[in-house]
């Protein structure tokens, strides 16, 4: 049986004391591919800042497989217009990923090989010199893959990392999560929108509603009255 690497236990989150998080409980265990899905307002990004400690929980827990850290969680955040123009090269940024594990005034050895390492998985080492503002959208969501690749050490929490890119690049951003998930061995959380595209890769569903609607296999959730209704394109989601 797959080791879990992730448990939430009863969580519930708030903002200015309105609650946004409810009983939520569900674990990601070594080699999942878990999206997490529901409407606007449902915590989904919420739930992204409560595993990783950027909001906190009312109540509930949190608990990592012994020898992983929140230091060593790959994150990649929600993406704004104003970051998009992070006048930055590629290389340094990447390199940024190594910060979580704590400041230090300069790059180690082994940071330098983790971000070498990272942009060759992703294809953007020739790449490392540029750039990040003068880059395509697509090319940017592989920089900041790879940046949360060289901080993870057994998981990648990806937040909306689509939003913006045409099909085709949203396709070759799926092969990229799917070659991370099943060649590298890395568990992947990814909130998502676009349902169709994300159960071609996610071997689970977390279904957001401020509390679980479902949680189970992508199979399962195909087959429910949810799974049916959301997949149709009947829910407007962000």
């Amino acid at each position: 049986m797959p080791k879990t690497l992730l448990t939430c236990s009863k969580l519930a989150m708030q903002y200015d004391k309105t609650a946004v998080l409810e009983d939520v409980s569900f674990t990601v265990a070594r080699g999942d591919c878990l999206c997490v899905v529901g409407e606007n307002g449902s915590g989904k990004s919420t739930l992204l800042k409560g595993i990783l400690g950027l909001h906190p929980l009312k109540s509930g827990s949190v608990t990592l497989a012994e020898g992983i850290s929140r230091r060593a969680l790959g994150y990649l955040p929600q993406q704004t217009t104003e970051q998009r123009d992070f006048p930055a090269h590629v290389g340094e940024i990447v390199r940024s990923g190594r910060l979580n594990r704590g400041f230090r005034p300069v790059y180690t050895k082994d940071d330098r090989r983790a971000a070498r390492e990272a942009m060759e998985t992703l294809q953007i080492a020739d790449l490392a010199k540029h750039s990040y503002r003068a880059l395509s959208g697509g090319q940017q969501q592989r920089v900041l893959l790879a940046r949360a690749l060289c901080a993870a050490q057994e998981l990648l929490l990806l937040d909306e990392p689509v939003t913006g890119l045409d099909p085709v690049v949203t396709a070759d951003f799926y092969a990229l999560v799917q070659k991370l998930n099943r060649n590298m061995g890395l568990s992947v959380v990814m909130v998502s929108h676009d349902i169709a595209g994300a159960v071609q890769i996610a071997n689970r569903i977390l279904h957001m509603d401020k509390s679980v609607a479902f949680f189970g296999s992508t199979q399962d959730y195909a087959e429910s009255t949810l799974g049916k209704h959301f997949m149709k394109g009947c829910c407007h989601c962000d």
